[in-house]
């Protein structure tokens, strides 16, 4: 038999922000009564201008 080692990747910290915070503060804000009725994200993208390089 073969050992395999398994990694556990961390989920990226504005997901899991959005997961923990956001999320609770969006549902009581909507007032929506489902947790399947908050928006879910779906891309993150950041753009960083550093000027003239």
């Amino acid at each position: 038999m073969t050992d395999t080692a398994t990694t556990v990747a961390e989920a990226p910290r504005l997901k899991v922000k959005y997961h923990d915070e956001v999320r609770a503060a969006l549902k009581e804000q909507l007032g929506l009564a489902n947790v399947m009725q908050i928006p879910k994200l779906e891309k993150i993208v950041i753009n960083m201008g550093v000027g003239r390089a």
